[in-house]
């Protein structure tokens, strides 16, 4: 749905874009949320997330976790599919949800007076979904289609394969989206199965942001969630780090360029180390026009359209890794300037502007992501499940100010090590 073709386009929260002040509540349930309240327009924005993803999916059956999520609209209650989806439409309310490595969530945003109802329909969704078999049938029939698209997608199969290498033999290396093999054994059985495992109101951390106040909000909270059990069945995930650093590896595809990707230790985000090597990656190749990377892969040789790196931080496994595309002829060289130039960058440290500038744009930029109430409650959730404390956003440029040319060189020792990568290509390259 495009909001801004409704009631319900969003404006800025704040004339002036700046981070959210949040205050907790804990509902009679018990369940904990974070709540910004701002009666600029009349519309309530709520996210939250459970712990355990994709990781848990069944042995064998990868892409449960995702099904699950793509599932729980589908029908709930008394109302099949086409009935719910009827009663969301006829209120312009906007219920989606999603899975991820670590993670099943979701988001509803409403205006104020469909708030009863959109409360109501999503505790329907998380409580009661139906898993009807015609349902079922159309969502596994698109992700099957999806799947075999992405057969035919460079940069799918090469990332698919760099987890699979990175993580091999561990939840993190399977595909969050599964196979088409998998997808295909997965049975109402298992969808049931999923979803009291991985739906407890003790594992939920929520946001809300908009036109409520606190003791409306815990009673809508209560609402839509208190029908859920306290816990599910979580498994554990043990940590691991990145694997076969300084191989490489080749998806053979007969395409004239090669996608790449590339990658290495990295460092979480609870970590004391993270926001030293959040700048650091800043700097190699987070920055977009400004990355060195950028400079020397793009800017200076023409070897590739973009090229660039991030961190990546789950529940139990932390990679630095990234990503770029070139002629197959020219794969080599592309390398070779990667892998100097983090050498160089890890030997010399950045030069005190490089840093200075880096950590201006990171602070200077931060409050955009909190200019809508949709971002904050997103960011909020985010926050709350990562367990930074309630205080991250005011704690946050002054820990990315604080970095010192130290702190940059302990970080690039962690992450980088010996400056071994494991590298994969999708192509026909040469030189790797």
């Amino acid at each position: 749905m495009n909001f801004a073709d409704t009631d319900l386009a969003e404006t800025p929260v704040r004339s002036k874009a700046s981070p959210a002040k949040a205050l907790p509540i804990q509902t009679a349930a018990g369940i904990e949320a974070w709540h910004v309240e701002s009666p600029v327009v009349p519309m309530i924005a709520l996210a939250f997330t459970f712990e355990g993803g994709a990781a848990q999916d069944p042995e064998g059956k990868s892409g449960c976790a995702q099904m699950l999520a793509r599932l729980l609209d589908e029908g709930a209650g008394d109302l099949g599919s086409d009935a719910f989806q009827e009663r969301l439409a006829a209120r312009a309310i906007e219920l989606s949800f999603h899975a991820g490595p670590d993670a099943i969530g979701g988001s509803l945003k409403m205006l104020v007076k469909h708030a009863d109802e959109a409360i109501e329909l999503l505790a329907l969704a998380l409580a009661k979904p139906r898993f009807d078999a015609d349902a079922i049938e159309r969502v596994r029939g698109q992700v099957i289609a999806g799947l075999r698209y992405q057969q035919n997608d460079p940069g799918v199969m090469a990332s698919r394969r760099f987890f699979a290498e990175a993580f091999a033999g561990h939840a993190y290396g399977r595909p969050s989206s599964g196979t088409i093999e998998a997808v295909s054994a997965i049975t109402r059985d298992d969808l049931v199965a999923m979803h009291a495992r991985l739906l407890g109101r003790g594992a939920v951390k929520v946001a809300a942001v908009g036109a409520i106040g606190a003791e409306q909000l815990a009673a809508s909270l209560d609402r839509a969630f208190g029908a859920l059990p306290e816990a599910g069945g979580l498994r554990a995930i043990e940590r691991t780090t990145v694997g076969d650093l300084g191989k490489r590896v080749v998806v053979d595809l007969d395409v004239p360029q090669s996608v790449i990707r590339f990658g290495m230790a990295g460092v979480a985000w609870r970590d004391p180390d993270f926001i030293p090597a959040y700048v650091l990656n800043h700097i190699l190749g987070g920055g977009a026009f400004t990355s060195r990377l950028f400079q020397e892969v793009r800017e200076k040789r023409g070897l590739a359209y973009s090229v660039g790196t991030s961190l990546v931080s789950h529940r139990s496994a932390a990679m630095t890794w990234g990503y770029t595309a070139t002629k197959n002829e020219r794969v080599g060289e592309a390398l070779s300037v990667i892998g100097d130039e983090i050498n160089r960058l890890i030997a010399d440290g950045p030069d005190d502007e490089e840093l200075q500038k880096a950590k201006d744009y990171l602070t200077g930029s931060y409050a955009l992501g909190f200019d809508t109430s949709t971002k904050i409650a997103h960011q909020l959730v985010q926050i709350a499940f990562e367990g930074l404390g309630m205080d991250y956003i005011e704690r946050r440029n002054a820990l990315v100010s604080s970095v010192t040319q130290d702190d940059i060189r302990r970080a690039g020792a962690r992450t980088f090590a010996d400056g071994r990568m494991l590298v994969v290509a999708a192509g026909r390259p040469v030189g790797l």
